[in-house]
């Protein structure tokens, strides 16, 4: 198992995506995903947060906030545990991305973009920023997501 973190990074209406299409064997190939990576040793949430957003954006955040928890079980990949965090604040401007393209896509285009099928739960709880923290378990069988629960309750598929 291993842990990541992942942060959704607002400003005026757009959130800061990234388009995964430049790293090999990536299991997220060609999906929009917000901004993160794994830890490194004694990193926490925060830590990882701050170096993966400058690292792969240049950026340096100012306001943000730890939201939540995804629990990602797959029949293919290991088992990850993502710390969801949004922003609003930052300092520096965007540079190139190793991992794919970087882009500000508007709240309402975001959730027509390819992703994983759970990424839009997330996103609508985040997008909710009075949400409380939560816990998100997430199963998958390939690319398609088979159940999904919200602070251990269930929640219905789409």
């Amino acid at each position: 198992m291993r842990n990541t973190t992942l942060i959704y990074i607002e400003r005026d209406g757009n959130y800061l995506m990234l388009h995964r299409t430049k790293k090999k064997n990536d299991q997220s190939h060609d999906k929009w995903l917000g901004i993160g990576g794994k830890f490194e040793d004694k990193e926490s949430p925060e830590d990882c947060i701050l170096r993966e957003t400058r690292e792969e954006t240049g950026l340096t955040l100012t306001n943000y906030r730890y939201r939540g928890i995804v629990t990602f079980v797959s029949n293919i990949w290991e088992t990850e545990y993502m710390h969801l965090f949004t922003a609003d604040g930052f300092t520096g401007e965007l540079i190139e991305c190793k991992e794919g393209d970087l882009q500000w896509i508007s709240q309402e285009k975001l959730l027509s973009l390819p992703m994983w099928e759970g990424d839009k739960i997330f996103l609508n709880l985040l997008f909710d920023s009075n949400q409380p923290f939560f816990s998100l378990k997430l199963v998958y069988e390939g690319d398609r997501l088979t159940y999904a629960a919200k602070d251990g309750k269930p929640l219905p598929l789409t």
